[in-house]
């Protein structure tokens, strides 16, 4: 109920008026039905047995008006409260993206992208079925039922008492039915997410599986996965049909007293044929709709085991928020600074829990500055570069642009001024116009292809069939990894903002594009308070300031030749770098 309830008090509301008009025609198909159900009676005593011929006309048209109206009402409701069903899931699976994209980083971390999209198609799409069929049957079927029920008490009070004898037990095990349905739909979902998450990556490194003769093995997991989801299918139907069978005997035993008890009372008298016809259609109209409701309730538990997977991630709350107290981060020459900084990812608010990534780290970044960070690989490099970003916040201590705290600033405008490079170029399956507006969607197409002179990417761009409109795949799969990231450098260079984050920008290029990038980007920091990161050191040999970090602390701090001449890690890294 709580599930149903949320359900009901967040989404149906703005389909108010249009339910109301669904119910209406609800009850017209309902009433309908009970009305021909009384209708036997007539039919069997006053036309063939008693052969009134003056009434043989008027009951046939109203046995035909009553199948009429009901056909008519019930396209109508079926129509309308479809459309609801359908618009409440998709608007819950709107609000499960939007709210996703506000998730912490930490949750994609935890949260392979399979398993989202999972959650995101499979999971709403049984939410989908589930909601659309609820809405539409279950308020028409329990109205019918209803209704059936007062005819059949109508005709005789006793006789249904005495049928009325098995709901107890229907209800019982149609109960423990949707308990079964609702845990085996939960591992279902589950199942699904998992096989989702392993086809997604074996996709994505479709090169390795290849290379390295990897088919046979990824062929025997993906039979595994795939088995594990078709048992669980498996699972769910025969356990949601038990309920027809069961039910049926029930009905049987139930109409079998129904006929011997009727039958004897007619030949005594004490109830006509019509009477007795008319109580066992209604008894057999009402099996209907309670057999329609507990198939509902089978498909509403299976559909609430995935409900309670998107709800799930629904309910969780980013730590990196913007609160009320925040304001916009309005700077042209930002100077960032880390104060007495410490970090551990996986951290649950203590300064020692989880594995310390960063410790007491300061210093500053003053605009027209380059900070160029370098040292062995989890030093705590891209770690600065994530904080920056507010990806994270700091365990202890802070990181401050202009003096203040960046929680101080809403996260829209802290990012809106930072423009990142990542060694992880992230290309979408778009044109490369579109790959390159993503820095700006508001750039027109002139600045998109200044943008992409000034990053050397151009050229290549023009000798491509269709140009700046070729669609490059998924993840750019139909450029190189040189044309890859030059697409990345100019969509920064097209977001023109005050502070750069570069990250192993030119990590993928050949030497002369690296020598061209290089001279771009030398003129994008002007005037711009960048940070970077860089194994290539030969590329921050005229930065303002070098970094060393080591096990997370700032091992050393200075310009090339300062570095150089302090012989120490720098000195021995750069001696390293320069032998091959």
């Amino acid at each position: 109920m709580p599930l149903i309830k949320r359900i009901l008090r967040d989404y149906m509301r703005p389909y108010t008026r249009r339910m109301c008009w669904s119910i209406f025609f609800m009850v017209i198909a309902a009433a309908m039905t009970a009305m021909f159900a009384k209708l036997v009676q007539p039919v069997l005593d006053d036309v063939l047995i008693n052969a009134k011929k003056d009434l043989i006309v008027p009951i046939a048209l109203s046995v035909f008006a009553c199948f009429s109206l009901r056909g008519v009402a019930t396209y109508m409701h079926t129509v309308m409260t479809n459309t609801i069903g359908q618009s409440i899931v998709s608007d819950i699976q709107k609000d499960l993206f939007a709210h996703s994209l506000k998730l912490d980083l930490k949750f994609f971390q935890e949260n392979p992208s399979g398993e989202m999209v999972a959650r995101m198609i499979s999971d709403v799409n049984v939410m989908r079925a589930a909601v659309a069929e609820a809405v539409t049957g279950l308020f028409k079927n329990f109205l019918t039922l209803i209704l059936l029920i007062v005819v059949m008490f109508y005709q005789d009070w006793v006789l249904a008492l005495a049928a009325f004898t098995i709901f107890p037990f229907a209800a019982a095990f149609v109960a423990w039915l949707g308990k079964r349905l609702r845990k085996i739909s939960g591992r279902t979902q589950e199942s699904i997410g998992s096989m989702a998450s392993f086809l997604s990556q074996v996709f994505q490194g479709i090169r390795q599986v290849k290379a390295y003769g990897q088919e046979t093995e990824e062929n025997r997991r993906a039979a595994l996965a795939i088995d594990r989801v078709r048992d669980l299918n498996i699972k769910n139907t025969t356990t949601g049909n038990l309920s027809t069978p069961v039910n049926d005997v029930l009905v049987g035993l139930t109409v079998l007293g129904l006929i011997i008890y009727g039958g004897y009372q007619s030949v005594a008298g004490a109830l006509t044929p019509g009477s007795l016809m008319s109580f066992i259609a209604a008894f057999l109209m009402a099996y209907e709709p309670m057999k329609k409701l507990a198939k509902l309730n089978n498909n509403l538990q299976t559909g609430l085991g995935a409900a309670e997977r998107v709800f799930a991630i629904l309910d969780i709350r980013p730590a990196i928020i913007t609160t009320e107290a925040t304001r916009s981060l309005e700077s042209k020459a930002p100077v960032i600074a880390f104060e007495n900084v410490c970090f551990a990812y996986d951290t649950m608010g203590g300064d020692d829990a989880g594995l310390r990534v960063l410790d007491d780290v300061s210093f500053t970044a003053k605009n027209g500055e380059v900070i160029a960070l370098v040292g062995p690989s989890g030093a705590g490099k891209s770690t600065i570069l994530n904080l920056v970003l507010r990806f994270f916040d700091p365990v202890s201590g802070r990181v401050t642009i202009d003096g203040s705290d960046i929680r101080d600033y809403t996260l829209e405008s802290l990012r809106g001024h930072m423009a990142l490079v990542s060694q992880e170029v992230v290309i979408f399956d778009d044109t490369v116009l579109a790959n390159i507006a993503y820095g700006d969607p508001s750039a027109g197409e002139d600045r998109v292809i200044e943008a992409a002179k000034a990053a050397n990417a151009h050229e290549f761009i023009m000798a491509m069939e269709e140009g700046y409109q070729t669609r490059v795949g998924e993840n750019g799969l139909k450029l190189s990894g040189g044309q890859r990231q030059r697409i990345a450098i100019a969509r920064a260079i097209l977001r023109n903002a005050p502070i750069l984050l570069l990250d192993e920008a030119t990590s993928a290029l050949d030497n002369e594009s690296e020598r061209l990038i290089q001279q771009s980007l030398q003129k994008l920091e002007q005037g711009r308070t960048t940070i970077v990161i860089a194994h290539r050191l030969s590329t921050i040999r005229s930065a303002t300031r070098i970094l060393v970090m080591d096990a997370g602390r700032i091992a050393e701090s200075g310009t090339h030749a300062e570095l150089i001449a302090l012989g120490g890690i720098y000195a021995s890294l750069y001696t390293d770098y320069a032998h091959g």
